[in-house]
């Protein structure tokens, strides 16, 4: 069970949740008017999201199995640094991961065609069957975009424009705040590339040696440092944007000091295990800035 545990990536799992949790505080606050505290959601729009929420999570479990089984068995994964791989190291067959990330995304499609039934909007199946096929085309297929260094933008349209708005639109139940959603899509996606420049840079050597070629491994180390950093300030200009909308909102800046620590570590000369808690730490940003995105949201 551990080993399925730490397969799954549980550190990720924030980038799921964050655009659903933003998109339901837009719909609570959007209730309220300008002022005061937000009336919360009601029974309707509680299934909504807690739906949407199955979607997410389920989307991103299956894409960080799909992602250690073809990496597994693709020896991409050979030599690498970070947190155990299950098939690369042979914790669990290929077979029974391969498994696994179906039955993922089995969870995330019958979740989603709830949704769907519920919301009386058939047409988002096709939303979560194109953002299925980018999960898999990641690592899969015989020209993963990964390795074509375009990693960072799918994961900033999913994750970020896609999951929010998307978030934001299923909740309100097709009447969302498209302006603001849109805005608050900035920080949120940017986050979670933050992640997964984060994770790149550690692996950058190992990627390079296997073939993997990353954008953190087509622009070099030094200059992946700077895109992180580059990150980090794009995701505060979100915040500051969505301030301008919601002023509470400019309470998520609170957490962008716990970047200080991934700052020096990738700005300075290290490398491989020394970036072990760039991850950690990017994460922690994460969900404390979403955290306290909802809170401003809600006030």
């Amino acid at each position: 069970m551990k080993s399925w545990i730490v397969g799954a990536r549980p550190r990720t799992l924030v980038a799921a949740v964050m655009p659903v949790g933003t998109g339901a505080s837009l719909v609570a606050s959007n209730r309220a008017g300008s002022f005061g505290l937000a009336h919360g959601l009601d029974s309707g729009e509680w299934t909504r999201a807690l739906l949407a929420l199955a979607v997410a999570v389920g989307m991103q479990i299956g894409v960080n199995y799909a992602n250690d089984y073809y990496d597994g068995v693709s020896g991409r994964d050979v030599g690498r640094v970070g947190p155990m791989r299950l098939t690369a190291s042979g914790a669990v067959s290929a077979r029974n991961v391969a498994i696994a990330a179906v039955l993922s995304f089995c969870f995330a499609g019958a979740s989603g065609l709830a949704l769907a039934a519920v919301l009386d909007r058939w047409w988002i199946l096709i939303v979560g069957l194109v953002a299925a096929i980018a999960a898999i085309g990641y690592s899969g297929g015989p020209k993963p975009y990964a390795s074509l260094g375009f990693g960072e933008l799918f994961v900033f349209v999913f994750f970020g424009i896609v999951a929010t708005v998307g978030s934001d639109y299923v909740i309100s139940g097709g009447k969302p705040a498209w302006g603001e959603s849109s805005v608050a899509a900035i920080p949120v996606g940017m986050l979670a590339v933050l992640i997964l420049i984060a994770n790149n840079l550690r692996d950058i050597a190992g990627d390079e040696q296997q073939g993997k070629r990353t954008l953190v491994v087509r622009i070099g180390r030094r200059r992946a440092g700077l895109l992180y950093v580059a990150g980090l300030l794009a995701a505060a200009v979100g915040v500051g944007a969505l301030g301008i909308f919601r002023p509470p909102v400019l309470l998520a800046l609170a957490a962008f000091p716990v970047s200080w620590k991934c700052m020096s570590l990738v700005l300075g000369q290290h490398d491989g295990i020394e970036l072990l808690p760039v991850l950690g730490y990017t994460a922690l940003l994460e969900l404390l800035a979403g955290i306290l995105i909802v809170v401003g949201l809600l006030i």
